[in-house]
């Protein structure tokens, strides 16, 4: 048994790939029966047992996930004052402390207690994965992806550079920025991230010749289940405007750029509807119904892309006023509804995100193909 295989046994499988970390879950489900009554039984069971440390580690982390820091900080900082326990014994206990502090906020504690278990067990990658996190809370984007890259968790890595590349971007340090982005796509090739912002560049730029074969790159490089990811962000950017691109005749010719890699592809139901959404934002709507359709084809129970055929059919078919009113209204709930799922947890969203903020699981987001889901 490794120093950290407690963790696995204590918490079960883990959740962050190649961390060796506990869930993150601790913490957001409300107090059960069943928590209390595992705190009252450790509680008698260390009254009887006061050498089973690791009894106290998991008393410790009840506490926590009850929200309950103070004791779970004393019964840390009593266990740290013992002379007598083994210096991987301490680690650990730094390492529970260290997200002890994190959690109820006190981030400069936390780095302290995670930097002695550090100095203690070494590299361990759960003691690497908290100070990456902490780095990235406090904007310190390079040192997270170094964390992570010393850990081998190259999407965290990738995400961490490009976030860096991005604010140097902000600065006008655009050479620095474009080497981190080309670093990232080195680390991971398959960085939605790094490929979204690759393309953002390209439309920033007027979209240059040879720009399409990014986005071709971009979705054979990207898994399957996360490249409507790049679409989605490509779209929202289209829709604050394209600069260079105002004349009817331009935006037209930068639809087909745009879908040629699409057109290309193999039929996808997402790619099909994102074409759809793509040429719609771009002054295209019957070029949109066509794409919408070939999504629909291919999965006629695909809820968004009925939504926007409905949309389109009350712009353009009389109906009375009284039954186009009803419609619109649903039609307007209906775009409310959150389209993005973890695919670990289950936790909804209508925005998108890398990193599940319940349960910390990366790129795990998906898109909800069915309302029931």
């Amino acid at each position: 048994m490794t120093s950290w295989s407690w963790l696995k046994e204590l918490f079960g499988e883990t959740n962050d790939e190649g961390a060796g970390l506990p869930s993150d879950m601790e913490g957001y489900a409300p107090p059960s029966r069943d928590t209390l009554a595992a705190i009252g039984e450790l509680s008698r069971a260390v009254k009887n047992n006061p050498d089973a440390i690791e009894l106290y580690l998991a008393l410790g982390n009840l506490y926590r996930a009850q929200g309950e820091l103070e004791r779970a900080v004393q019964i840390r900082t009593n266990l740290i004052e013992r002379h007598d326990i083994p210096r991987d014994i301490t680690a650990k206990v730094l390492y529970e402390l260290g997200r002890d502090y994190k959690r109820a906020g006190f981030l400069d504690r936390a780095l302290n207690a995670l930097e002695k278990a550090r100095e203690l067990a070494g590299n361990e990658p759960p003691i690497l994965v908290e100070l990456a996190r902490l780095a990235a809370e406090a904007g310190e984007f390079e040192a997270a992806a170094d964390l992570y890259g010393k850990i081998g968790h190259a999407p965290a890595q990738a995400h961490y550079l490009v976030r860096q590349a991005v604010e140097l971007l902000g600065k006008e340090q655009a050479t620095e920025g474009l080497r981190l982005i080309d670093r990232a796509l080195e680390v991971h090739p398959g960085s939605p991230e790094a490929w979204v912002e690759t393309v953002i560049l390209d439309l920033q730029a007027g979209f240059p010749e040879g720009s399409e074969q990014h986005i071709a790159r971009a979705l054979h490089e990207v898994a399957p289940e996360l490249r409507f990811l790049v679409l989605e962000l490509m779209l929202g950017y289209l829709s604050r405007g394209t600069p260079g691109h105002e004349s009817p005749e331009a935006r037209a010719t930068l639809a087909g750029r745009l879908l040629s890699p699409l057109e290309a592809h193999a039929p996808d139901v997402l790619l099909q509807f994102y074409g759809g959404l793509l040429r719609q934002a771009l002054g295209d709507h019957e070029g949109a119904a066509i794409w919408f359709e070939r999504s629909l084809l291919l999965n006629p129970d695909f809820w968004p892309a009925r939504l926007e055929m409905l949309a389109r059919a009350l712009a353009e078919e009389p109906v009375s006023p009284m039954l186009s009113e009803q419609l619109q209204y649903f039609v307007a709930r209906a775009r409310e509804v959150k389209r993005f799922m973890c695919r670990a947890c289950g936790l909804k969203r209508e925005r998108v995100f890398y990193l599940c903020p319940r349960c910390q699981s990366w790129h795990s987001i998906g898109y909800r193909m069915r309302l029931t889901e």
